[in-house]
């Protein structure tokens, strides 16, 4: 399977469940469902990877989580998590194989550069769906 690398908060962002008013809280969702889709789906840590903006949450720090790679942008800032997901696909023994998850223009032109392929976040969130049924 191809390394799916998941721009976080553009994820959690493309739907208005008012995930604005609990961040943290909405990161601890979406990693749950990445979970969910990677039990089912037999997929590694090292294939299902979810990058999020912010200091790491007390509970989810950096690194494996029942089948999902957790890491955090490394600053703060503007295009910080796009900046670490551009630095995992550069860093990645084979960058055609990762497909980020992003509807970010400018993320989707930087790693499509770097050989990624690009999923939106409304195709991300449908493959959820199905799978909570």
């Amino acid at each position: 399977m191809a390394r799916l690398i998941v721009d976080g908060m553009n994820v959690i962002g493309s739907r208005p469940t008012g995930w604005w008013r609990d961040r943290p809280g909405a990161a601890r969702a979406l990693l749950g469902r990445l979970q969910t889709l990677a039990a089912l789906e037999a997929v590694s840590a090292d294939e299902l990877v979810l990058v999020l903006d912010g200091r790491p949450l007390p509970d989810v720090p950096e690194g494996r989580h029942d089948g999902v790679q957790v890491l955090y942008a490394r600053r703060g800032g503007r295009d910080a998590a796009d900046d670490r997901i551009v630095e995992e696909v550069a860093a990645g023994s084979d960058a055609g194989s990762d497909l980020v998850v992003t509807s970010d223009r400018e993320l989707r032109r930087r790693v499509v550069e770097l050989g990624a392929g690009v999923e939106g976040a409304s195709a991300l969130l449908g493959r959820l769906d199905a799978v909570e049924g």
